[in-house]
């Protein structure tokens, strides 16, 4: 690929801007969990705020965090951050402050695990334990649409209308508390087999009252809670959905569906989508290099909010050329970060770009 000339640069480390929001370029920090909340209280501790921190002094546009559940019962694992109570807002602030200073923007994904909550966390140190943390083991009893369990693990109670509201509200607290932790945007998560998109595939959600049945229905608990922290949320901060566009079964939950709900996103007040696949029932996925591209890009042509494609995107050409194919108007590199903090600044390098504004001052000796 031919660099761009040194005044025009390429989309990858444009600039971009969602709502009032500037962004200092189109590379977003997938969130990524990190099961390091070792008194399990929800309160991310020094390893988050590293964790966080070298990316965004590594020069990423838009750090989005980890799953942050909105309910102690919304963890994926009891290792998991949270967003539900003062304590963690304050040790929120420390980290958000520490990004923005170094430039970045930061987003916090809210969450709840629903039946797939109270698990053993993916860390070499759990290995061999499976499925379903005890109750004596600091788990808890899990929810979802339906009794109907995931595979693996213990089967979840159904959640009832009163405790569906339940439910919104804790987002709508946890945006509050957002808020108040100095996060920029919020990203809803709607992905993964987690509550709202066990709600949404109908091989999950099998209910017959007004949150299960038909299309409406089953899209009814991912609008309401998008409204809700909407009109929550400052006017002028975005909120961002991330969202599995299929389940890779026929009968299940796909992208047709998925461009009628991100219509409606829309129309609630969504500024952006964040494309992934997957996770509400076991399926056989062929992952290879920018497997779920295709899937943005076919929500980009059905909305006018923009879009970002994740996905085994690892290299700057190829996340240029995502862009440059108007696949998507960002890319969200997640295990990439994982081994390479620092990669905005090898993009830049690679496309062309001298900016002694992705390193810190401190680091402007080890610039490419």
């Amino acid at each position: 690929m031919v660099p761009a000339p040194a005044d025009v640069p390429p989309a990858l480390l444009a600039p971009a801007r969602l709502r009032e929001l500037e962004i200092r370029n189109r590379i977003w920090l997938a969130p990524m969990c990190q099961y390091m909340v070792e008194e399990q209280d929800g309160i991310p501790t020094d390893w988050h705020l590293v964790h966080l921190g070298a990316r965004a002094a590594g020069g990423f546009g838009l750090i989005v965090t980890e799953a942050t559940a909105v309910s102690p019962e919304g963890r994926i694992s009891p290792q998991d951050t949270g967003l539900w109570n003062h304590a963690q807002a304050t040790a929120w602030r420390r980290i958000t402050g520490f990004c923005q200073d170094r430039g970045a923007k930061i987003a916090v994904q809210l969450a709840h695990a629903g039946r797939k909550a109270s698990t053993w966390p993916a860390l070499p140190r759990f290995r061999g334990r499976r499925g379903t943390v005890p109750e004596f083991a600091a788990g808890w009893r899990t929810v979802g649409p339906t009794s109907e369990p995931f595979p693996g693990l213990d089967a979840p109670d159904a959640l009832s209308p009163a405790d569906i509201a339940g439910v919104i509200e804790d987002f709508v607290a946890a945006a509050r508390h957002a808020e108040e932790a100095g996060f920029d945007a919020i990203e809803l998560h709607f992905a993964h087999g987690y509550l709202v998109h066990e709600f949404l595939s109908p091989l999950v959600n099998t209910r017959t009252d007004r949150y299960g049945g038909d299309g409406p229905g089953r899209r009814r608990l991912a609008l309401e809670i998008a409204a809700a922290v909407r009109q929550q949320w400052p006017a002028e901060r975005p909120l961002i959905v991330r969202l599995s566009a299929t389940d890779w079964i026929d009968g299940g939950w796909d992208i047709e569906q998925s461009v009628q709900l991100a219509r409606e996103l829309e129309g609630v007040g969504v500024d952006a989508l964040h494309v992934s696949t997957g996770g509400a029932v076991i399926a056989d996925i062929a992952v290879g290099p920018e497997y779920q591209v295709g899937f943005a890009r076919t929500l980009r042509d059905a909305v006018t909010m923009p879009v970002a494609a994740v996905g085994l995107i690892t290299e700057p050409t190829g996340a240029q050329a995502v862009l440059d194919r108007g696949d998507a108007d960002f890319v969200a590199v997640g295990r990439a970060a994982l081994r390479e903090p620092g990669w905005p600044q090898r993009a830049a390098h690679q496309l062309g770009v001298r900016d002694a504004a992705l390193y810190p001052s401190a680091y402007r000796r080890g610039s490419w």
